[in-house]
């Protein structure tokens, strides 16, 4: 079965996300677990905990389903040795908070080198934050997001996600995410039944479908190995909607969250729906 959803705000208390998913007819959901924007927030009390609980359960959300999502301040893969810190000390921080939850998975960017190293220094960098992430924490599983390679981004390359990984100590507590905006923005063609299978053979040669853990749906504004970030709504972008013809057809992908981020959260219900009918057509 096929869970399809999308981000939702977490705006007056975490404890309206499930609600927020509930309403646009979502079968799983993503969310900040704090304010993204700032490097600290205020902890969780015991009503916010609680309520997360109550309505999860009373709108039908397994928490296997729910894909949290990293702040984007976060850099595991800086050179800087304070930001590092400031990064590593923010993703214990939320990682923390998923368990105060009692979620499962956290996803996150790997990371950018800023020019201050090379991809390979920064893909150990990365690994190595993560490591020592893996030590201060507990249970959750760090799931590894794909990029579309935007400034000195790393993580565009199939490549790039397994050398992380091989260096990740305690592999059960490693995933990845795949984001369909990122897979076409950094050169891997998805929008031909050809194309598409052959993207998805080298994902599970290189990396594998074991590993695959969440998906972000997005269609893209930018253009086929352009290495730029730019979303659109499902079917109106330079991907096109057979591509997610093929995913919602694809049982290699079936039961785990599928994830909208596209630009139009007024549409987001109309885009699950839209999903949903590509299955046997």
């Amino acid at each position: 079965m096929k869970r399809v959803g999308a981000h939702v705000s977490i705006a007056k208390g975490v404890e309206n996300a499930p609600l927020r998913a509930y309403e646009i007819g979502a079968k799983a959901f993503a969310m900040f677990v704090r304010n993204q924007r700032q490097w600290h927030s205020k902890p969780f009390n015991k009503s916010n905990i609680e309520l997360f609980d109550k309505y999860c359960e009373k709108y039908g959300f397994d928490k296997k389903y729910i894909l949290p999502h990293a702040s984007y301040l976060i850099n595991l893969g800086s050179f800087d040795r304070e930001k590092l810190n400031k990064s590593k000390d923010a993703f214990v921080e939320e990682i923390n908070r998923c368990a105060q939850l009692g979620l499962r998975y956290i996803n996150v960017h790997p990371g950018a080198h800023l020019n201050l190293a090379g991809e390979s220094e920064c893909l150990s960098k990365i690994a190595d934050s993560i490591n020592e992430i893996l030590d201060r924490t507990q249970k959750i599983i760090v799931v590894l997001e794909n990029t579309a390679g935007e400034g000195t981004n790393v993580g565009y390359r199939f490549e790039h996600l397994r050398d992380i990984m091989d260096k990740v100590k305690d592999k059960s507590r490693i995933g990845v995410c795949l984001d369909t905006c990122h897979l076409f923005a950094s050169g891997y063609d998805i929008r031909t039944k050809e194309t598409y299978d052959r993207t998805f053979e080298e994902f599970n040669d290189i990396v594998g479908f074991q590993w695959l853990i969440g998906m972000h749906l997005n269609d893209a504004k930018s253009t086929l190995g352009s290495r730029v970030d730019r979303h659109h709504s499902i079917g109106k972008g330079n991907i096109g909607l057979n591509a997610f013809r093929f995913i919602m057809n694809d049982e290699r992908i079936d039961e785990i969250p599928m994830i909208l981020e596209t630009i139009d959260s007024t549409i987001w219900a109309k885009e699950i729906e839209l999903l949903y009918e590509l299955i046997n057509n």
